[in-house]
């Protein structure tokens, strides 16, 4: 049981702030999605995905990020290879994916605000932490060591290492499962609907955060999820 002073201090309009600080009491592990939710780079998935398409002869359909929302990095490679008759092999097409992504994260994709702040309020707190993604273990490692965040987490597990990729279940429950804690003790943070439907079919309390490539879901997301946050700053301040 912890005792002392709380570690986080919330300062937010948001009329739910003081109930997710003392649920965050009652947690035992934090989750954090990746991209969008811990790490600002869905404007690099865009940029790959067009330049991808165009060595097809594709533009890149508006309703690409909703189609593939939620689904392991094996996942969306089929879709490509069957939605857009990609010659390449499903090996192929994720090992250029990998190739056309790793240094953009290594050298351009940034942690979202606060969340350095944040990760060092949990380890202090003496919370465990994850990653659950449906993105691939190689480039998870990259961006978490070019960050230096690797030392926060405990488990790293990707959607393609389960049954099922978001909105299912699988990849929360396996990561509970592996930080050995239940799962309505730990805490997800999501950033589109689709992994926010995962954490909760997990029988985790979820937070939706602000991602401008999902600032047209933001409703569905404040719906779908416990609380909605804009930023981490502006909501977890260190005493």
């Amino acid at each position: 049981m912890r005792t002392g002073k709380p570690l986080i201090q919330f300062s937010t309009p948001f009329s739910a702030a003081p109930q997710l600080k003392q649920l965050l009491w009652q947690k035992d592990a934090v989750i954090f999605d990746l991209d969008g939710t811990l790490v600002d780079s869905m404007w690099m998935w865009e940029q790959i995905d067009n330049e991808y398409l165009a060595r097809y002869g594709y533009e890149r359909p508006s309703f690409l990020q909703k189609e593939i929302e939620g689904m392991s990095f094996s996942e969306t490679a089929i879709y490509f290879k069957e939605m857009f008759r990609i010659p390449d092999s499903l090996e192929q097409i994720k090992q250029t994916w990998i190739e056309m992504s790793i240094e953009k994260y290594r050298y351009e994709v940034p942690l979202k605000k606060g969340a350095r702040r944040f990760l060092t309020c949990l380890k202090e707190a003496g919370i465990k932490m994850g990653i659950a993604t449906s993105n691939n273990h190689e480039i998870v490692g990259a961006v978490t060591k070019a960050l230096e965040i690797s030392p926060y987490f405990q488990v790293v597990v990707t959607a393609c290492e389960v049954a099922a990729g978001k909105p299912a279940p699988d990849v929360y429950l396996n990561a509970a499962r592996r930080l050995d804690v239940l799962p309505e003790r730990c805490l997800v943070f999501e950033d589109v609907p689709a992994g926010i439907m995962a954490g909760k079919a997990a029988g985790m309390a979820v937070c939706a955060v602000e991602d401008k490539h999902s600032a047209h879901m933001r409703r569905e997301k404040q719906q779908l999820a416990d609380w909605f946050i804009e930023d981490y700053d502006r909501l977890f301040l260190m005493e």
